[in-house]
């Protein structure tokens, strides 16, 4: 492996001070991506600063900001930790410092970070027609893996069902208990897999909420979205699953039925969803229930550390996006 570019003087852990300097390099990055990929008329927006306040507190010391000799932020990745599950995202470097060997660095700062946290998964998503980064991926050892399809459906109305539970809903003693439950059933199928910080910061920062599914034997799935607008300034449309667990095919059509419940409570047109074409069954539901096609990312995993194996029939999307 190449030495780290000498441009990276100095890398330190982002704060909320930061968001200002990450929207700019971010736009401009993926804007610029996108146009190398013959899609001229894309501009990608500046995030929701809530978003990026959400994204730092996930990270933790994972959020690492890499800087050039002037102190102008050069390039940064967002390293995730659930748990065993780690992921990266998003990751860029600033337009006029690219392929320079930075990204290089990048990656294997954060791979190095997650293996040292004890992650048993390490994994990214990246555009699939991008075939210089799948190539630029699979050199830094990820291997690619089953297609992530974003599909939306428009809302349409109804209320949650009885055993259905908003967990912002509940006091603080029943809320807390409730994400230990979520907790402990989730690692009762992926051992180590942990979601619970993700439902507290999401309440916390008020940008969504976690549904819970419950049936004879307890927590049969539960979903924690976000429903503020991820570009800046704009309003909110759309309710997006960051993560969702469900126990069986049905359990998990009652989990999409409390979330466009959720949707219609809060004014929202659609309701988005990252499907990992790994669960066909659950694709197809979602394809004959009328979600639409919007979006495809490939998911990618280290070698040596796949994702955790679901028990048959079992379903679990979590998003490696913000």
């Amino acid at each position: 492996m190449s030495p780290p570019d000498s441009t990276a003087v100095r890398r330190r852990v982002a704060t909320a001070e930061d968001i200002t300097a990450l929207n700019r390099v971010f736009a401009k990055a993926f804007t610029e991506r996108y146009h190398r990929d013959g899609l001229i008329g894309v501009r990608v927006p500046e995030l929701n600063a809530e978003v990026w306040r959400y994204a730092l507190r996930d990270a933790g010391d994972g959020a690492m900001l890499w800087f050039d000799r002037d102190d102008q932020l050069l390039a940064f990745n967002m390293a995730h930790r659930s748990g065993a599950e780690g992921w990266m995202g998003p990751l860029a470097v600033r337009p006029d410092r690219q392929e320079q060997g930075i990204g290089r660095t990048i990656v294997q700062s954060a791979v190095d970070w997650l293996v040292a946290q004890g992650a048993t998964t390490v994994g990214l998503e990246t555009m699939p027609r991008t075939v210089d980064n799948i190539g630029f991926y699979s050199r830094l050892g990820f291997a690619p893996q089953h297609l992530t399809v974003t599909v939306t459906g428009d809302t349409a109305g109804g209320k949650l069902e009885d055993e259905a539970i908003r967990v912002g809903d509940l006091a603080p003693a029943d809320r807390a208990a409730t994400i230990g439950r979520c907790r402990e059933r989730l690692q009762q199928s992926v051992p180590g897999y942990d979601y619970s910080r993700e439902m507290e910061l999401t309440a916390e920062i008020g940008l969504g909420d976690t549904v819970v599914v419950t049936g004879p034997h307890g927590i049969a799935g539960f979903a924690v979205f976000h429903s503020a607008a991820l570009p800046a300034g704009r309003p909110a449309e759309e309710l997006r699953v960051l993560k969702l667990f469900s126990d069986s095919t049905s359990s998990f059509l009652r989990v999409i039925t409390a979330l466009e419940a959720c949707a219609h409570a809060g004014r929202l047109r659609r309701v988005a969803i990252r499907c990992q074409t790994g669960y066909g069954a659950a694709y197809a539901s979602l394809v004959e229930r009328g979600y639409r096609v919007r979006w495809t990312d490939l998911r990618m995993t280290l070698r040596g550390r796949s994702e955790g194996a679901v028990p048959r029939g079992e379903i679990l999307f979590s998003n490696w996006e913000i």
